[in-house]
């Protein structure tokens, strides 16, 4: 099997930008996900995120993951109990308003980095949109908008810290009938392009089957972080990507984005396809 797409930004600058620009293509055609490197987040700030993340999670999670192990009865995480999320979470809601100053365990050092991290991140996904956006023959932002709706994306991350223990979490995602390894790159960040995308693109750009598994080599942390349409946002194939395409009869549904974010989250680990279908049923019946 072909390797892992792990791209490098600053090749955009230069003689290597139209090889770069057919790498980001061809990932998001044949595999859905793509790793960044060199993406103009300094190794440092990234380091520092990371230290602060679990810095919080010892001094603000670990005990009341503790008490919650406690509280079902068990000895230790390493029970099998089916209805514990072994992971501690929070999240941090960006766009289209902050949830921040809700949060009271985060400490003020947490919270200026953070701010200044989901910055980052939500610059460079507007970036990458744009990126898209070229090679598929579309106007520059044309996705950001599409993105919109009347008050902006929704975007936020959510913070996950899993206990030193032995069932350790992995990213897989699901290509030709197998499952494969995001290989982890220190600094490197994992893109994902999501349900939204294969519909606005009307197929070529893919949304792939992805899970976290048990591992046995150590603890993990987790920093996920979401860029999707607003609310109100109607997504639907571009009409310029219709045109083009070479099955006129394959169809992607209308939507508006919530809607749609009320029936994946009963069935996230489940094919798309039934979701697509199901988005289509309302929309005949609307």
């Amino acid at each position: 099997m072909e390797a892992f797409p792990i791209i490098s930004l600053d090749n955009l600058n230069g003689e290597d930008r139209a090889a770069t620009m057919a790498q980001i293509h061809d990932a998001c055609v044949n595999w859905g996900f793509f790793e960044l490197v060199n993406h103009g987040i300094s190794h440092e700030f990234l380091d520092r995120v990371e230290r602060l993340t679990k810095e919080h999670y010892k001094t603000a999670m670990e005990q009341r993951f503790k008490e919650m192990v406690a509280s079902k009865g068990l000895d230790s995480a390493e029970d099998e109990v089916k209805d514990v999320d072994w992971e501690s979470t929070f999240f941090l809601r960006h766009r289209p308003t902050s949830n921040m100053a809700e949060i009271t365990h985060l400490n003020r050092e947490y919270r200026v980095v953070m701010k200044e991290f989901v910055d980052k991140i939500e610059k460079l996904a507007e970036q990458l949109l744009d990126l898209l956006c070229e090679n598929l023959g579309l106007e520059k932002g044309y996705l950001k908008k599409a993105f919109y709706g009347s008050k902006g994306p929704n975007f936020g991350t959510k913070c996950s810290s899993y206990p030193p223990d032995d069932k350790v979490c992995g990213l897989q995602l699901l290509k030709d009938g197998q499952w494969v390894d995001v290989p982890p790159v220190q600094h490197s960040i994992v893109i994902n392009l999501g349900d939204q995308l294969e519909v606005i693109t009307n197929g070529p750009y893919k949304s792939v089957l992805h899970r976290v598994i048990a591992q046995t080599d150590g603890n993990r942390m987790s920093l996920a972080s979401f860029y999707n349409p607003g609310d109100d946002a109607v997504i639907h194939p571009a009409p310029e990507l219709v045109e083009k395409a070479d099955d006129s009869g394959k169809s992607y549904p209308r939507f508006v984005f919530n809607d749609y974010m009320q029936l994946y989250l009963g069935v996230k680990f489940e094919a798309k396809e039934p979701r697509f279908e199901a988005m289509k049923a309302t929309e005949s019946a609307a």
